[in-house]
């Protein structure tokens, strides 16, 4: 049986408690029998023990943490009845070693889903799904090393970017398992994986393509769900994201402000100043009275929660084959520069919270400032020159 302690198990005293060298166990002082064990690389679980007909059994609850302090009594008073009265169970199998797959749920349960976007909570999981777990989710995470996410990463190597995102989520999940104590520190096997370098794609569209991308607007609006036709129009408009257009409801136009509210944008809540081309898509955009969003879905109710489908014959039409919907936001940011606007400018509009993300677009605004230099070079030149503006 257990010793008497002199303890007692709450949330604070359990947290502050450490193994020294082995694994310790630690005995409740006011329920006799529960006990909390520190295993030396400080994860803690709870246990039970007490003496039956058949003699002293030992359970095993479950991990603090997952498990409260209030959920453990309760769970252990029960459990112990149960083994005076001799009912027959089978103590609990020893706790199986951690795998990348329960990684993954719980990094996906207890971190993704309360502190990121859906968005992004969506593109992980496809991560998850179509490469980390095949390769490796019924691995014990002890058993993967350098060599197996390298191996991940080298399977990849034809989508660099595929690669360096599986490297990237499977890094974050081991950073989140230290610190929840299922693996020892600096267990993190992507640290020596080298990344594949990658160059960001840049695609804006000159004048003559904003030309040809609104007449293949306007063709579509008689075969394409006009929502969505409007909701294009206020990406090219606006520079926001396509999330930011598509989560935007009603309540969030205000006309006398000026201003568009975008309450769930990726760097925080921001307005969005509204011009008269914007104003004018919104007014041509038929209201529903039971549909609070102004990009309405096919649905009664519903908004609309993509564009891909619809964008791919516009451009197609525009002769844009190679534009993604997110190019029309560096267009955005491009054409803001041409005009003479600055980088810290152009980051309030597109709602970038640094300058850093803004400073994409300085060589743009290096372009902008030699055919500057030409021009004015050679208007002063032909007089300096002996006439020879060259």
């Amino acid at each position: 049986m257990p010793k008497r302690s002199e303890l007692k198990l709450t949330k604070r005293t359990v947290d502050a408690l450490e193994a020294d060298g082995k694994d310790v166990l630690f005995w409740d002082r006011e329920l006799a029998g529960l006990g909390v064990r520190v295993h030396t690389t400080g994860r803690k679980t709870w246990v039970v023990q007490s003496r039956g007909p058949g003699g002293p059994k030992r359970v095993t609850l479950g991990r603090h943490g997952e498990l409260t302090v209030d959920e453990a009594r309760k769970q252990a008073a029960r459990l112990i009845d149960r083994i005076k009265r001799g009912e027959d169970f089978s103590a609990a199998a020893p706790e199986a070693e951690p795998t990348v797959a329960g990684l993954a749920e719980r990094f996906m349960r207890t971190h993704v889903e309360r502190h990121l976007k859906p968005a992004t909570a969506s593109a992980y999981r496809t991560v998850l799904d179509k490469y980390i777990l095949p390769a490796l989710g019924g691995m014990a995470l002890e058993e993967v090393g350098g060599a197996e996410a390298t191996a991940l990463h080298h399977r990849l190597r034809d989508t660099p970017a595929r690669a360096n995102a599986a490297v990237h989520l499977l890094s974050r999940m081991y950073t989140l398992a230290e610190a929840w104590e299922l693996v020892p520190p600096g267990r993190n096997p992507c640290l020596s994986v080298r990344r594949y370098r990658t160059r960001k794609r840049e695609r804006f569209l000159t004048p003559e393509e904003y030309r040809r991308l609104g007449r293949a607007l306007r063709q579509a609006e008689d075969e394409i769900w006009p929502p969505a036709v409007a909701a294009i129009r206020l990406l090219v408009l606006t520079g926001c994201r396509r999330g930011e257009i598509l989560s935007l409801g009603w309540d969030d136009v205000d006309r006398t402000a000026g201003d568009l509210r975008l309450r769930d944008a990726k760097a925080g809540p921001r307005m969005v100043p509204l011009t008269r081309p914007a104003l004018r898509v919104l007014d041509a955009i038929p209201r529903s009275g039971d549909n609070p969003w102004v990009i309405a879905g096919q649905r009664p109710g519903k908004r609309l929660t993509g564009l891909h489908h619809y964008w791919r014959p516009i451009r197609e039409r525009a002769g844009l084959s190679d534009v993604r919907l997110h190019d029309l936001r560096h267009s955005f940011a491009s054409r803001a520069l041409a005009l003479g606007e600055s980088l810290y400018t152009i980051g309030k509009l597109l709602g970038h919270t640094s300058v850093a993300t803004s400073a994409r677009y300085a060589h743009l605004m290096r372009e902008a400032e030699r055919e500057a230099a030409v021009r004015v070079g050679g208007s002063i030149g032909i007089h300096i020159t002996n006439g020879r503006a060259g």
